[in-house]
């Protein structure tokens, strides 16, 4: 682990990390069905615990929005309430065990294997199901629905039934956090968007008196407020503490749930950790596979003692960076911070308003469905927009599993239909010839996502004194977004020498984009 030389960046990091996780910790752990304090204790074990197990040096560990959808279904469909919560605690700690063992078993390159449309397809499903659900939150009114699609035909009901002082914290909690980012003022940018709505909306909530039971007039109508509009925790940090219920570990609901937890967790975590290597300022790469056993032993934890799932989370980690951080001390501080939070100052928490962190939510939630992501997709090519679409409806349909397993299948068929050959589907040969300081690797038949870890191999055994690697697709039928983007950017970790792709001459391209999808045009005629 690194020395403690960058304490003092590393705790100024890991404070401004605390003061965005905070209020977001409370607001995933609501919305996922478990208490406050869930979200929490996993920051908490993610921070102190995992940063000593060697994560990746720059992730903050914590439970994200990604994984909101999995959490408030397995504890629904576990039984609800509080006896669902503890069935899904033990989900959990089975998914971290599973989580272990891939990393045992080296599958860190997981990540590797998700093509990208359906990846942001997932994502942007779990933006439109966290906003049908804290909408009718902010709107201060209980929907009947329970399925997305239910919930978002449901919001014109709670518009018309809206409660005005709970949607008064709502509104102002999204303009703070929509408009912040629009103002030019540099200082303002160093202010966690997130503390500035509680900094506001406490003061409101106690204005509005949401501490007492009362009713109130407002345009010849009556409404009522009280604590259930607010933050509610445990008497003790002790009591937060809750145990799993291993009755129904092994039944089939049970069981569809580790898988997801395990798939998505994993998956969402380790693009967060590649990701946030490509923004270390150092260029350092982490080890996938220790950080993602060091992930494992945290759920398995957390979940143990009533925690939410946990993954690298990409916001907070951006944060963490821009922070000044440079070690995983940062990391430790924040869960340092928080778990300071939890037992000194309980009372203030309980003063959050439940609208305030819907609107947190919302944020969250048209972040990753936002409709920049639709164009950008788009623009990458027309095939790429109809997998994550596809991904998108069939998730808000049905569940993530089968979302992600249709957007995979439709993946595969269309790169058969453009010429890919089915024998070398998941192992595409790779030839290679030195010239001087200079590498090339020819790509035979295909390099599609099923296939990339054989190339992503070589890339990553070149011999020493090699300063240019030319990767040549002249013999590729079919050469997807998702190489060709995983490409770019391990070329651009690369600090020693230069990666080229080549050999596009005979391919057309699905669209203008850089990066978009290519076949050969010999495919085209076949097909």
């Amino acid at each position: 682990m690194e020395r403690l030389s960058t304490f003092k960046p590393d705790l100024l990091a890991g404070f401004l990390v605390f003061l965005i996780a905070l209020p977001l910790c409370l607001g995933i752990s609501l919305a996922s069905g478990y208490p406050p304090t869930g979200g929490l204790i996993t920051a908490i074990v993610g921070g102190m615990v995992v940063s000593l197990l060697g994560s990746a040096r720059l992730t903050i560990k914590g439970p994200a929005a990604g994984l909101i959808v999995v959490a408030i279904g397995a504890v629904t469909e576990l039984g609800g309430g509080a006896v669902g919560y503890k069935r899904a605690l033990a989900v959990g700690v089975m998914a971290g065990v599973i989580q272990i063992a891939l990393a045992l078993l080296r599958a860190g390159v997981l990540g590797d294997l998700m093509p990208s449309a359906v990846v942001h397809g997932m994502l942007a499903a779990i933006g439109v199901i966290i906003i049908s659900k804290q909408a009718h939150v902010a709107l201060g009114v209980t929907p009947e629905g329970k399925e997305p699609l239910h919930l978002l035909a449901e919001i014109p009901h709670s518009i018309a039934n809206l409660n005005p002082e709970v949607l008064t914290i709502g509104l102002i909690s999204l303009l703070i956090l929509f408009g912040m980012p629009l103002l030019k003022m540099q200082w303002l940018k160093k202010v966690p968007a997130p503390m500035v709505v509680l900094a506001v909306t406490i003061p409101i909530g106690m204005l509005f008196d949401l501490d007492h039971e009362h009713i109130y007039n407002f345009a010849n109508h009556m409404y009522h407020v009280g604590p259930k509009y607010l933050i509610r925790l445990p008497a003790s940090l002790m009591s937060a503490i809750a145990f799993p219920d291993f009755s129904e570990a092994f039944s089939a609901t049970s069981i569809k749930y580790v898988i997801m937890f395990s798939l998505v967790g994993t998956i969402e975590s380790l693009l967060s950790v590649t990701a946030v290597d490509a923004l270390d300022p150092k260029r350092r790469t982490s080890d996938l596979n220790r950080d993602l056993l060091a992930t494992g032993v945290g759920n398995t934890i957390a979940a143990s003692i009533g925690g939410l799932p946990m993954i690298s989370e990409i916001v907070r980690s951006k944060a963490n960076i821009d922070a000044g951080a440079d070690s995983r001390w940062a990391n430790f501080f924040h869960g340092m911070f928080l778990l300071a939070a939890l037992v000194l100052i309980p009372g203030l928490l309980q003063e959050i308003p439940m609208a305030a962190l819907a609107g947190m939510l919302i944020f969250t939630g048209f972040r990753l469905a936002s409709p920049k992501e639709f164009v950008h997709v788009y623009k990458i090519g027309p095939e790429q927009l109809f997998l994550f679409v596809t991904t998108l409806l069939v998730t808000l349909a049905t569940d993530l599993l089968v979302g992600v397993g249709i957007g995979l299948v439709l993946k595969v068929l269309i790169h058969l239909k453009n010429g890919a050959p089915l024998k070398t589907l998941f192992s595409a040969p790779v030839k290679d010839e030195i010239r001087g300081d200079e590498m090339i690797l020819q790509v035979y038949d295909s390099a599609v996502f099923t296939n990339y870890l054989g190339l992503k191999r070589r890339l990553e055994n070149i011999p020493d004194g090699i300063r240019r690697v030319v990767v040549d697709f002249s013999n590729a039928w079919v050469v997807d977004h998702t190489v060709i983007e995983k490409l770019h950017r391990l070329g651009g970790n690369w600090s020693d020498r230069e990666l080229v792709l080549d050999g596009f001459d005979q391919h057309e391209p699905m669209s203008s984009h850089e990066m978009a999808a290519r076949r050969k045009r010999r495919a085209l005629a076949s097909v």
